[in-house]
C-alpha cells in the first residue's frame, strides 16, 4: 500500500514538473559585440557567426558611409543589426542620418566612448541634431567607470572633468538626451604577479550608482578579451559579470571586445588570425543562458538590490526587509547579490554567487506558491527542489511569485 501511495505521489509530482510552463521569449535583450566585426572582414558569413555566438548587435568604426552601408547589408541578411560610426556621421550629420535611418540593419549611431564632462555640450548638440531627423534609432555613448585606479583619488578630475563620479553621471544625464546610459567596468583582474584573480571592490558600487543616477535604462559590460592585467575570462567570470548586470537591472549587455583590437590584446573571441578562440564558445554558452531567462529581466523594474555574506564589498548593503513570500535566504559566509525585480503581477528573486572560484550553498524558504525558473527557461514549483542548493561560481538562481 505504501509503495502504491509513493508511486502515485511521485507520478503526480513528475507530471506537474513536466507540465510546467516555460518563460515567455519576449523581444531580445540587446547583446553588443564591442569592437565587433571589422570593416575589412565584413561578410554575411561573419555576421552569421556573430549571431551564432548569441550576439545581436555589432559595433564598429567604418572609414566611410559606403563601408557602413555594406556592413548594414551583411548584418540584415544574417538577421542581426549594427551600430555604426563613420566620419560622415560627424561632418555631414543630417544627410548621413537620412541615408542610413531606413536601413533594416541599423541599430543605432555610435558617437563617443568614455567622454569627459567637457565633451557633454558637443555631444548633446550632436544627439539633438540626429534626433531631429531620426527618433527611431538610438544614439549610443559609453561612459567611464568608477574604478579603483582613479574612482576615488585625484585622477577623477583628469578622467571625468569633475570631482565625483556621481556628478559625472548626473551631468551626463542632465545634458545629453540619450535613451539609456552605458558604462564599462571590467572588475576581474590579475593580482599577485598573475597568480590569482580578484574582483574589483568598487564594481558593485558602480552598478548601484548607475542604477540610481537616473530613471533611464542602463547597459553594462563583461570583459571578453585579455589585456594588461585583465585575464582570459572563464565561464564563471563571464556569468558573474552578466548575471550581476542583470540583477541590477541592466537592459542591454555588451562584450569588450569581440574582434581582436591590436597587439596589446590577446585571446579575443575572434583572435588576431580571424579564427575563434575558446572564449567564443564561452560567450556563446553564456548568451544561450541569458536568452533563456531574458523574460525575467527585460522590462522589469528593480525593487531593491542587497548583498549577503560575512563581509561585503564597498558601498553595498545588507538585506533589510524581504517580501513576505520570501522567508529565508542563507548563504553561510559566502557573498551573493540578492535582487527583487517586478514585472506586472510577477515578482522575481534573483541570487548571484559573487565568487569566481567557489561554489555556494544556498538555502531558501519560500511561499508554497513560489516557482523556480531553471536556466533553460522552464518554470517549476520551487518546492519540487530541496531548500538547500549548490550555486556554481558566478552562477544564478531564479525564483518567481505571482501576486
Amino acid at each position: 500500500m505504501k509503495h502504491l501511495l509513493f508511486t502515485a505521489i511521485f507520478a503526480a509530482l513528475t507530471f506537474n514538473i513536466a507540465a510546467q510552463e516555460r518563460l515567455k521569449q519576449e523581444e531580445e535583450i540587446p547583446i553588443v559585440a564591442w569592437w565587433g566585426i571589422q570593416e575589412n572582414a565584413t561578410s554575411v558569413a561573419r555576421f552569421i557567426e556573430l549571431k551564432e555566438a548569441g550576439i545581436n548587435i555589432n559595433l564598429a568604426h567604418y572609414s566611410s558611409i559606403n563601408a557602413a552601408e555594406k556592413a548594414l547589408d551583411a548584418a540584415h541578411k544574417a538577421g542581426v543589426k549594427a551600430m555604426v560610426n563613420c566620419p560622415e556621421l560627424f561632418n555631414d550629420t543630417e544627410n548621413t542620418v537620412k541615408r542610413l535611418m531606413k536601413h533594416q540593419g541599423l541599430a543605432g549611431y555610435y558617437l563617443k566612448d568614455e567622454p569627459n564632462v567637457k565633451d557633454f555640450p558637443t555631444l548633446s548638440e550632436l544627439v539633438r541634431k540626429i534626433q531631429s531627423v531620426d527618433m527611431k534609432h538610438y544614439c549610443y555613448i559609453n561612459l567611464f567607470p568608477n574604478t579603483s585606479e582613479w574612482g576615488n583619488n585625484e585622477g577623477m578630475a583628469k578622467h571625468y572633468g569633475i570631482e565625483t563620479y556621481k556628478e559625472y553621471v548626473n551631468e551626463f544625464v542632465k545634458q545629453v538626451p540619450v535613451p539609456f546610459v552605458s558604462f564599462d567596468h571590467y572588475p576581474i583582474k590579475l593580482v599577485d604577479n598573475g597568480a590569482n584573480r580578484k574582483v574589483d571592490k568598487y564594481w558593485y558600487a558602480n552598478l548601484e550608482e548607475i542604477r540610481l543616477c537616473s530613471d533611464r535604462p542602463f547597459w553594462a559590460f563583461a570583459l571578453a578579451t585579455s589585456h594588461y592585467d585583465y585575464p582570459v575570462p572563464t565561464i564563471a567570470e563571464l556569468r558573474l559579470q552578466m548575471f550581476s548586470n542583470l540583477a541590477y537591472g541592466a537592459q542591454g549587455l555588451q562584450y569588450f571586445t569581440y574582434w581582436w583590437p591590436n597587439q596589446d590584446f590577446s585571446h579575443s573571441p575572434i583572435d588576431y588570425d580571424g579564427r575563434r578562440t575558446d572564449v567564443y564558445d564561452r560567450i556563446k554558452q553564456v548568451n544561450r543562458e541569458i536568452r533563456n531567462i531574458a523574460g525575467v529581466f527585460l522590462n522589469s523594474k528593480v525593487v531593491s538590490v542587497w548583498h549577503v555574506g560575512q563581509t561585503l564589498l564597498s558601498q553595498t548593503r545588507r538585506i533589510d526587509k524581504l517580501p513576505d513570500w520570501i522567508k529565508v535566504i542563507e548563504t553561510g559566509d559566502r557573498r551573493a547579490v540578492v535582487s527583487i525585480l517586478e514585472k506586472g503581477a510577477r515578482q522575481f528573486l534573483v541570487i548571484v554567487n559573487t565568487s569566481i572560484n567557489d561554489a555556494m550553498r544556498l538555502t531558501t524558504v519560500l511561499d508554497d506558491s513560489a516557482k523556480r525558473i531553471l536556466k533553460d527557461g522552464t518554470i517549476v514549483p520551487a518546492n519540487a527542489y530541496s531548500n538547500t542548493m549548490t550555486v556554481d561560481p558566478g552562477d544564478i538562481m531564479l525564483y518567481m511569485w505571482e501576486k
